[in-house]
């Protein structure tokens, strides 16, 4: 069952990865005046490309609730950097790119650091902490999802405001999620549809802000920058809203490790050219 909640996780990382790539495409080719403000998203409904890859995105909750319920939670977030794989392979057949040690080095870190969280992971025992825990956490990453908005006209108005409010408004869709998922395994019905809005509310937030940020600053940041934050940010408070069994310190340390190789990885391959073009192509 935790090959399956593996692979499953890698399913979900391939969609959304592709899905954010084709959205990534069409908000830079809407005037930046429209940045911050739900008609981006009304604009942006309207074209097909990007509807393909909000869809793929939408069709990747499902096969992330099935890894949720089949695996540990640091190991489904670590695995959602693999997506970034085919991002680049995708890269390499469009624009041509050369594939040299940099990039290898970084595809190497992402699937050495997966199989380090999977080899060192405790079992999927996770229990919940108290329902104030979550919802500080929850509500801490929304609230920095909204500080492009409490923000705006000021100074701190910046492209790299709205690229980390994407992650970490990603960052709590993904906690929501991962509550959800447990939630429904429990058949606590009334709190999973209570974290399922929760996290379609704050998702939809990070969705405006995070196709703000392409139109603001330029895709090599966008990508690595909102992949981290939204991936490991959430691994990094895990402590706070979870609570682990970890068989020892040997286990702990391979997780640790595992995890900042996966960091490393996707920041070196999401900043190649191949991937960030996907993005930035029609900025051209």
């Amino acid at each position: 069952m935790f090959f399956l909640g593996l692979a499953s996780a890698l399913v979900a990382s391939a969609l959304f990865n592709v899905g954010i790539a084709l959205q990534g495409l069409e908000a830079r080719a809407v005037p930046r005046s429209y940045s911050l403000r739900p008609s981006l998203l009304v604009r942006l409904l309207r074209r097909p490309r990007w509807l393909l890859g909000f869809a793929l995105g939408i069709i990747g909750i499902g096969p992330q609730v099935l890894a949720l319920a089949l695996a540990p939670f640091v190991v489904v977030q670590t695995a959602l950097a693999a997506g970034l794989l085919l991002l680049l392979a995708l890269g390499v057949r469009m624009f041509g790119e050369h594939v040299g040690w940099f990039e290898v080095s970084g595809v190497g870190a992402i699937i050495g650091g997966v199989a380090l969280v999977s080899f060192g992971a405790p079992p999927h025992v996770e229990a919940h902490r108290g329902g104030l825990a979550l919802a500080a956490v929850v509500g801490a990453l929304s609230v920095c999802a909204l500080a492009p908005f409490l923000a705006k006209g000021t100074r701190w108005d910046t492209g790299m405001l709205a690229v980390i409010a994407s992650g970490c408004g990603f960052g709590a869709a993904n906690i929501a999620t991962k509550l959800v998922s447990d939630d429904i395994g429990s058949a606590h019905w009334l709190p999973a549809l209570l974290w399922a809005v929760i996290g379609l509310g704050v998702g939809a937030v990070a969705t405006l802000t995070g196709m703000t940020a392409f139109q603001r600053a330029p895709a090599t940041v966008v990508v690595p920058v909102s992949t981290a934050v939204q991936i490991f940010v959430p691994v990094l408070l895990e402590p706070l809203f979870l609570r682990e069994h970890w068989e020892d310190a040997n286990s702990a340390a391979a997780v640790a490790a595992g995890v900042g190789l996966a960091l490393v990885g996707s920041v070196v391959v999401s900043r190649t050219r191949g991937v960030s073009e996907l993005a930035a192509r029609s900025q051209r």
